[in-house]
């Protein structure tokens, strides 16, 4: 399972996994742009075992109902890759009242992750890849300001969102110690990617212009879904598919439980 795997690098990764031989369930916003990127996918890869599931991750009711959906219909997970993630340039709540980057970059992979656990367990040796980023380095786990209410500024607090990757991710590999299924994170460098496609028109020619294309900005997430390197590592942070170490606060044990704490009262696991 793919989240945002209509475009950019969880499309490339679907593909690059697809032409593996992995059936691929691509989960997507909305059926046209998914639908597109599906029949992409099966032209590309030619693997033909491509399922959809639509979800708007800034809602926690779909992201219960994307559970509730994938669980009736199949008995087990191998690979879940929590790919979503968006940058908007002005601070946005959800629906339901949450801040937009939280919702999506963090409290999504959370909340969905949480979910499937039994399916996970169930496909064990399965892994777990959350797409971080190198710009976690920039930011500091503000906890009186993870929605963004006193200070707002798009890629501060987007790089401050793949931090909490970061931190959720070594949380997440402590809680799962003999369950048979692995828990990484990555960074996967400047990539063409449609972050920000909301910014001015310079950002947009910089990126266009500068960075990675999506291929190579999914090697590092491919490698840690299929390559048996690492079919035993697990609750580590990779960049070009190398194992890297993180900063030392993301090591902070306290910080992340007390993150996991406040990540189950923003999106209940039950």
């Amino acid at each position: 399972m793919i989240t945002g795997a209509n475009s950019g690098i969880g499309l490339a990764t679907a593909v690059g996994l697809a032409k593996m031989g992995a059936t691929i369930v691509m989960v997507c916003r909305d059926r046209e742009g998914g639908e597109k990127a599906r029949a992409e996918l099966m032209q590309l890869s030619g693997q033909k075992n491509v399922e959809l599931m639509l979800c708007d991750l800034s809602s926690r009711v779909q992201i219960r109902a994307l559970a509730s959906a994938y669980k009736s219909g199949h008995d087990r997970l191998h690979v879940l890759v929590n790919n979503a993630g968006l940058v908007p340039k002005t601070r946005q709540l959800t629906a339901e009242g949450m801040e937009m980057q939280l919702a999506v970059n963090h409290l999504a992979p959370f909340l969905l992750t949480n979910l499937l656990l039994d399916k996970l367990r169930a496909g064990a040796p399965s892994r777990i890849v959350n797409v971080s980023s190198g710009m976690y380095k920039m930011a500091a786990l503000d906890f009186d300001n993870l929605q963004g209410e006193k200070r707002y500024k798009p890629m501060k607090f987007y790089a401050m969102t793949k931090l909490l990757n970061i931190y959720f991710t070594y949380e997440l590999d402590r809680r799962l110690e003999g369950a048979g299924v692995t828990a990484n994170c990555l960074g996967p460098g400047f990539t063409a990617t449609r972050l920000g496609r909301d910014f001015s028109p310079f950002s947009r020619f910089v990126m266009k212009t500068f960075a990675n294309k999506m291929e190579k900005g999914a090697e590092t997430v491919i490698y840690l879904a299929s390559s048996p390197d690492v079919e035993k590592t697990t609750g580590r942070y990779f960049e070009k598919m190398k194992e890297m170490e993180t900063t030392p606060p993301t090591h902070d044990r306290e910080a992340a439980q007390r993150l996991w704490t406040i990540s189950e009262r923003l999106a209940p696991l039950a």
